[in-house]
């Protein structure tokens, strides 16, 4: 079923406020109980990969939260980007990993797809080789 850009941006909005409040279950609820997720990365960043299931939503966010230094974070919400059931949110993140001390930012681009009320899809663009990269210890 077709979802108008209205509906659309309020899930965005949503899911937006309650990633900036670190509140994993509340994110977890706006996803359907099917989805296509997709984060690229590597073995050595855990909470990276492909999920399918609304379930697995919430423990990548409590995954990744602890790897960055509590309070060293930053997000810049550059432009969010709605048409019918497509979001784009484009933005760039700064991190400090907790193991490596290293401080990194990357651009990225979030694509979710929403569909019903409900986030069906969310994929995420960013320079995982940096992020990678800034895991390591030297």
């Amino acid at each position: 079923m077709a979802t108008d850009t209205q509906s659309s941006r309020a899930v965005a909005e949503s899911f937006l406020q309650r990633l900036g409040a670190q509140n994993a279950e509340g994110i977890q609820e706006l996803f359907a109980p099917e989805i296509d997720w997709n984060v690229p990365g590597s073995d050595a960043l855990p909470w990276t990969g492909h999920r399918t299931r609304r379930d697995e939503v919430a423990p990548y966010f409590t995954t990744m939260w602890p790897a960055f230094v509590a309070g060293r974070s930053e997000v810049v919400l550059e432009r969010v980007i709605v048409e019918d059931g497509d979001v784009i949110v484009l933005g760039t993140f700064t991190h400090t990993f907790s193991a490596s001390g290293k401080r990194f930012t990357t651009p990225s681009v979030m694509h979710l797809v929403v569909e019903d009320g409900e986030i069906t899809s969310m994929h995420l663009y960013e320079d995982t080789l940096s992020v990678y990269r800034a895991s390591k210890k030297d």
